[in-house]
């Protein structure tokens, strides 16, 4: 599968309702580009896919919004809404907040979230230059998984990265 097929697909299966396999989002996964922690700075909204794993829906009954990046060592991995709606930070849920690293995956080293307080990584790809797919790995999963897989669009408003030489869009 090359970068445009991935693309293609991805948005594909953001829109079904039912499961979709891990076996496919691994294949987009392997397509994409690495991204650096740099790159991801800033508000990110979320989605999840999914695949029958233990954590399918528990985001979306925390009222989980998406991650806010304010700097490397500064992450507020779940940021939240409140019965009012308003935003917040829920680090009674994350165990604490979270850094940004360059970590090797899959044998790629691209940006990769750690939280302060549980052993879970989130590992992201770019779909392109708003979106990022994240695949959640935790102390104990094996090396095929079941992984946990979202992705991440740029809150809107929010600032974007001007394109980097000898990628497209």
């Amino acid at each position: 599968m090359d970068v445009h097929e991935a693309r293609a697909r991805f948005r594909e299966l953001r829109q079904e309702d039912g499961p979709v396999s891990p076996s496919e989002l691994d294949a987009i996964w392997a397509a994409l580009a690495t991204v650096r922690p740099e790159e991801m700075l800033g508000e990110w909204t979320g989605g999840e896919f999914r695949t029958g794993h233990p954590l399918d829906g528990v985001l979306e009954k925390a009222g989980w919004y998406g991650k806010t990046f304010t700097s490397v060592h500064d992450v507020k991995p779940l940021i939240c809404r409140d019965a009012t709606g308003a935003l917040y930070s829920d680090r009674e849920l994350g165990k604490g907040e979270a850094s940004l690293w360059t970590v090797e995956f899959r044998g790629e080293t691209t940006a990769t979230m750690i939280y302060d307080g549980q052993p879970v990584l989130d590992h992201f790809k770019r779909l392109d230059d708003t979106t990022l797919m994240g695949i959640m790995n935790a102390k104990g999963v094996p090396a095929e998984g079941p992984f946990f897989y979202f992705f991440l669009e740029r809150a809107a408003g929010a600032p974007q990265e001007a394109p980097r030489a000898g990628e497209d869009s």
